[in-house]
């Protein structure tokens, strides 16, 4: 069913509007609209515009998050905001600068382990650059050289009389080490060694002691550095520890206050030069708890709030929120992939549970396969919530009834009796029935349209479309000769059946004029050219005929796949050779296994279809917009 809705008329001073919404409105599922469009063009009224005020002191309370933990088993306090921005801004201010001298430790780590790796490679030479860099004859240069040149670099050392390599380390692209050369020579020798890619390493200054020396000498100190970080972050956390019950509750409240400011986006805002400035919020609210917010706010001066009834002349329409059984909220997945319903027009999620599961038990009836479909249903919506995995579960229920019915048990038509028929052995029976249980189902389509014609006041649809009460008795006279006919009773009288369907199809065809004549437009006939209308009236009258053989004879699917399913089940148990009596269990097995899988796929499929064309297009117009909670959507 569709859940009764109240629209509130919600003001009060303008510098109260997050108190309100703290205090009351977070409590309830609320609807809003935009206050201002709904206000249209009136004089004072102008839209709620602010700057989010909370926004970056709440960023900053998100980087307390981590360092707090998790929220404590007390309750949180319930603080103002002014007191809960003061406490995250002041906890923010210490963090940052334990968090600046982090960053430092973090960039000397940095360079210095980027030095380890770079002498990682010479770690193996035992004697000390600084000793050598005094030389004054010889020069020296560490670095890096590619394996590709460097096997041409030793052909090059072993002609030259002015240089010396020294290989300290190599791996599958590179060999690192150290040349020396006079220093009368050294520019060219440089040279040289840079046309065979040589990579030199520059050595700081104060490089002091050997490689190992130094590599050592920057391991303990990238160590001590990652202390002392440690010791900084014990000691932040120490620091808010104290405080943490009141830095949680801040960057909560800061929170909510945040996400309740974008009301104001929806909100408009008005003028008095008495009372000064005042805010105004439209919010659709059910009932229910429209009546405990109204109690709640009854001892507040600061909320003035009007409830409106849904019954009275509305500048916008209600929102739906559907509201049914548990069992049957899976079938609202099928109602909302259709349209959701108008307020005022009937919920068909009931209709749709009946039907659906029934059809789909007619044409899928097999007492295993369905206790199958039950048991898996309910295993994947339990585990993970799918609506669809509810829908199977209960289709299946109907599938082991009719499993009964037919006699049927994985296929085998042998050991269970058949409570009512086989279908494979009632072929047209069951084709019969199938198109006479599609035409009662139109029928109740039909009664179900003029139940919404009644509700949303449309007199036209109501008489005279082709599912209102002339419809209903041009098909229905129809579908009583038919079965007169068919059970061997006569007729009646050629005058009857002419009056009883030709002044319905003469009410359909000028269902426009007549439209306007009961809803007492001024213009009766439509528009244009009168002979053009008649035509076209003509043609949709002949189409409406033929819908409705169309439509009932599309029904016999429901009784075709309940023989193909019989007949699919039969080819398994020929192929596993049951007939001849040496079963092969395994194609038994897999055979159901795929039948359950690509039949249940089609029939499921097949089923909806018969309820979108069939039915639904009869009655149901699901031109409703959703019910979207603010704090739902919100948070």
């Amino acid at each position: 069913m569709v859940e009764k809705m109240e629209l509130l008329h919600i003001t009060g001073p303008k510098y109260d509007i997050d108190r309100v919404m703290k205090l009351y409105l977070n409590k309830y599922d609320i609807h809003f609209e935009n206050a201002l469009a709904s206000l249209g063009n009136i004089k004072g009224v102008r839209a709620f515009v602010e700057p989010n005020m909370y926004r970056e002191v709440y960023q900053q309370s998100l980087e307390l998050l981590p360092l707090l933990g998790p929220s404590p088993d007390s309750v949180l306090l319930d603080l103002p905001p002014w007191e809960a921005q003061k406490l995250v801004q002041e906890a923010h201010r210490q963090i940052q600068e334990l968090k600046e001298q982090q960053e430092e430790f973090l960039k000397e780590n940095q360079e210095t382990k980027n030095f380890m790796e770079q002498i990682a490679a010479f770690r193996n030479l035992d004697f000390e650059f600084h000793k050598m860099v005094d030389f004054h004859f010889i020069k020296f240069r560490l670095g890096r050289i590619p394996l590709a040149y460097y096997h041409k670099l030793e052909a090059y050392i072993k002609e030259a009389a002015y240089t010396v390599f020294y290989e300290c380390h190599s791996d599958e692209q590179y060999a690192w080490g150290v040349y020396f050369v006079p220093r009368v020579h050294a520019e060219r020798v440089d040279a040289v060694y840079t046309s065979f890619h040589f990579e030199q390493l520059y050595i700081p200054d104060s490089f002091e002691g050997t490689p190992e020396d130094a590599y050592q000498e920057a391991l303990k100190k990238v160590r001590q550095n990652e202390q002392w970080m440690e010791q900084l972050q014990e000691h932040l956390k120490d620091s808010l520890k104290e405080r943490r019950q009141e830095l949680l509750s801040a960057c909560q409240s800061l929170k909510e206050y945040c996400e309740n400011f974008d009301i104001r986006k929806l909100a408009a805002c008005t003028n008095s030069k008495d009372k000064g400035e005042y805010y105004i919020l439209y919010g659709w609210m059910a009932s229910e708890d429209a009546a405990s917010f109204l109690k709640e706010i009854a001892g507040d001066e600061k909320v003035h709030c009007i409830e409106e009834s849904t019954g009275e002349n509305l500048s916008v329409s209600p929102p739906t929120r559907l509201k049914n059984p548990k069992l049957l909220k899976p079938f609202e997945m099928f109602v909302e992939m259709y349209g959701l319903p108008a307020y005022h027009e009937m919920d068909p999620t009931f209709f749709v549970a009946v039907t659906y599961t029934l059809m789909f038990g007619i044409m899928f009836g097999d007492v295993g396969q369905g206790l199958c479909l039950v048991a898996g249903g309910i295993l994947l919506y339990r585990a993970r919530g799918l609506r669809l995995a509810g829908i199977v579960a209960l289709a299946g229920i109907w599938s082991t009834v009719f499993g009964f019915l037919y006699g049927s048990l994985f296929g085998f038509e042998e050991i269970l009796p058949a409570i009512w028929m086989k279908p494979m052995h009632n072929i047209m029976s069951t084709l019969m029935m199938a198109i006479a249980f599609g035409g009662v189902l139109i029928l109740i389509a039909m009664i179900l349209n003029i139940v919404n014609a009644l509700r949303s006041g449309e007199r036209g649809r109501l008489l005279f479309d082709q599912s209102g009460v002339a419809g209903l008795v041009c098909y229905g006279f129809v579908a009583v000769c038919i079965a007169l006919f068919a059970t061997g009773h006569s007729l009646p009288a050629v005058s009857v059946i002419g009056a009883m369907v030709g002044i319905p199809l003469i009410a359909i065809l000028l269902k426009e004029p007549l439209s306007h004549l009961v809803e007492r437009k001024k213009e009766i006939l439509p528009s244009g050219s009168k002979i053009m209308f008649l035509v076209e009236a003509l043609v949709e009258c002949f189409d409406v005929v033929l819908s409705y053989a169309t439509n009932t004879i599309s029904f016999v699917r429901v009784g075709a796949f309940a023989l193909s399913h019989a007949g699919m089940m039969g080819v398994v148990l020929t192929l596993s050779g049951f007939e001849s009596g040496s079963t092969n269990w395994l194609i038994v097995v897999l055979g159901n296994l795929l039948v359950m899988g690509l039949e249940g796929l089609v029939v499921g499929i097949q089923v909806l279809r018969l309820e979108y064309y069939e039915m639904f297009s009869r009655f149901y117009r699901g031109s409703g917009r959703p019910f979207v909670s603010f704090r739902r959507h919100e948070k």
